[in-house]
């Protein structure tokens, strides 16, 4: 799963530990297992909560710095199209992220700032 691994990534790269981020968002260890071994996909909300106990923008967690999408390096893009194909949630959810990536691929800075603050102020209802 392509968000699973880039999640995990990031983590090394801060240099936390899983039960770094259960302190900081509050989602229990497992289910974070869960997420980066590509078993669940991760709702809207918990991606805002692992960006900011990563202090990373939001959108980091679909590119990299320099500009490519984690499934540049991560792993074969057909996972996660396979995966959209599926029926019921995960297939939804995964049908969800690559719309969600296709779009955020499209804007800029500034408008990828404003759909982000956006989607804050929705997962803060």
């Amino acid at each position: 799963m392509v968000i699973g691994e880039r999640l995990r990534s990031l983590r090394e790269e801060k240099g936390m530990s899983q039960g770094d981020i259960e302190k900081s968002t509050g989602v229990l260890r497992c289910y974070i297992s869960r997420i980066e071994n590509g078993h669940t996909i991760p709702s809207l909300e918990t991606l805002e909560r692992f960006a900011a106990a990563l202090d990373v923008p939001l959108y980091k967690l679909f590119y990299s710095d320099n500009g490519d999408s984690p499934t540049t390096h991560l792993v074969d893009r057909k996972s996660l199209d396979e995966m959209a194909e599926q029926p019921g949630k995960a297939g939804e959810e995964a049908r969800f992220l690559l719309q969600f990536k296709s779009v955020m691929a499209k804007l800029g800075d500034l408008d990828r700032d404003v759909v982000l603050t956006v989607a804050k102020k929705l997962a803060a209802r």
